[in-house]
């Protein structure tokens, strides 16, 4: 905490500090609530309610990614010669969804901030993406499957970045990276325990009322979603200025303490239209949102396995179903790690080495991929590819860490960042090209060079954040501040 209070105010792209009248001293924030001890009490009992409502959005993302990637499951049964694809369909419709994905994040999470109401706009949204899954389960032929997989992506837009926004408007800096982390991994979670789902309803639904398995796939995870989606209007919270379900003084609470990390509360900036505009004009002016989005969009092309995944596993041998079995042990360890390694980056408040160690095991992966084919070490392969899903998290954190306020700003920072990223998955789309089966040697090379590429901007990035540091602490020098505002985290 620091007294004056520090605000952040854009001048140029940069944070410029100014001081505000209120006094937000440790002392004076703890007297608001009746002390210390009483004040740790309310937020402890804060965050707990905070975060068994927040539970529900692993949920919604699991079934977020199992709508988008059960594909590649229908694959394996059929999906390719009942829609009678040939050449590149295949990867054009996994391509295609991240079209409309990337054309509605931004509109979306400026809407959403707009609104004010995650906890209808989500939802509502799930329901529409469960029935378009649905009705992939009756196409016919190319066309059909391609505009459902267009249209799939175009709403599934908006539950990711959404749900990014709604963290941080929670969440301080110190709590942030593990609710991320704890998202994500329903992420990672859906590739293991999507790909087990997909192998109960293709072994016993095929023929069942005359319809395919991979038909029924889609059927009934898409089912399963828009049930999910009715209880998620009854569990996800709004925002702290807009929750329903708070007490007076919890909700000040909220609203106090996230003005204490940064040194400025969301309410200063909100509730002025013209503030969704001005929030997106200084994210698209501030080059380190964009410098950002290149490292994501280098990491999720590199992450582009895990669309393929059932497709790699098969590669060692197996019959169908123990391809699919064997495709969830390296994710529920990708799952463990990301805990453990989002945890302590949050309990440190260090995220470069937290991003890039996790990479580096992951390029060791794709290395070891490339020069065996023995079964065991291929395997074991997988486990240090899945690994990297830790670093890509914590980039996550670190960017709503650089970018905290405005809070029309950071809607739109997380909305692009993502956005652009996903750049990368219409490009891993191809990178897994049946030809360069059963090695993928050229795949497996364009990871590392991506993921490399990745860790070499991460380090230029935290060499930019530390000088302007070092800035911060002169100019603290200079005027004999005692308490030192924002700093950004390395």
């Amino acid at each position: 905490m620091h007294s004056p209070a520090q605000s952040l105010e854009e001048k140029g792209g940069a944070f410029e500090k100014r001081e505000i009248v209120e006094d937000a001293s440790e002392t004076d924030f703890d007297a608001q609530f009746g002390g210390y001890d009483e004040r740790r009490h309310l937020e402890r009992k804060l965050l707990r309610k905070l975060d068994i409502r927040m539970s529900i959005l692993i949920f919604i993302y699991i079934l977020n990614y199992i709508d988008r990637n059960n594909a590649a499951s229908a694959r394996l049964r059929g999906f390719e010669a009942d829609l009678k694809l040939k050449g590149q369909e295949f990867n054009t419709l996994l391509s295609i969804l991240y079209v409309g994905y990337i054309l509605m994040q931004i509109p979306s999470n400026m809407f959403l901030n707009y609104i004010g109401r995650p906890s209808l706009y989500m939802p509502i949204c799930m329901i529409i993406w469960g029935m378009i899954s649905i009705l992939t389960g009756i196409t016919k032929n190319f066309t059909g499957a391609l505009l459902t997989r267009f249209f799939l992506g175009f709403i599934e837009a908006a539950f990711f970045p959404g749900a990014l926004f709604l963290l941080s408007k929670w969440y301080t800096r110190e709590e942030l990276g593990l609710r991320i982390c704890i998202l994500y991994c329903g992420n990672i979670i859906s590739n293991a325990f999507g790909a087990l789902l997909a192998t109960g309803i293709l072994d016993k639904m095929q023929g069942k009322l005359g319809h395919a398995a991979w038909r029924w796939l889609f059927y009934i995870e898409g089912a399963l979603t828009m049930v999910i989606a009715v209880i998620a209007i009854f569990v996800l919270p709004d925002f702290p200025t807009t929750t329903r379900w708070l007490t007076p003084e919890e909700r000040a609470l909220a609203i106090r303490r996230m003005e204490a990390d940064v040194g400025v509360s969301d309410q200063e900036d909100d509730g002025n239209g013209n503030q969704h505009f001005e929030g997106f004009f200084l994210a698209v002016k501030d080059w380190r949102v964009w410098w950002f989005a290149v490292i994501l969009t280098a990491e999720v092309t590199a992450l582009s396995f895990n669309a393929f995944f059932p497709t790699l596993t098969a590669t060692l041998g197996f019959n169908r179903t123990i391809t699919l079995i064997l495709v969830a042990p390296p994710f529920i360890l990708a799952a463990g790690v990301a805990f453990f390694v989002s945890r302590h980056s949050d309990k440190t408040g260090e995220r470069f080495y937290h991003i890039v160690v996790p990479l580096a095991i992951g390029i060791i992966g794709f290395v070891v991929a490339i020069a065996t084919m023995n079964i065991a070490a291929r395997y074991v392969a997988m486990f240090f590819m899945g690994i990297s899903y830790s670093g890509y998290i914590v980039m996550f954190a670190w960017l709503s860490n650089t970018i905290p306020r405005p809070p029309a700003k950071r809607a739109v920072t997380l909305a692009l960042a993502n956005c652009i990223s996903q750049l990368g998955n219409i490009a891993g789309s191809y990178v897994w090209q049946t030809k360069w089966g059963l090695s993928y040697k050229n795949s497996y090379a364009i990871c590392i060079s991506c993921q490399g590429l990745a860790i070499l901007m991460c380090w230029i990035f935290r060499i930019h954040l530390k000088r302007l540091n070092d800035k911060l602490d002169r100019d603290d020098e200079r005027k004999d501040t005692k308490h030192k505002g924002f700093r950004y985290l390395l």
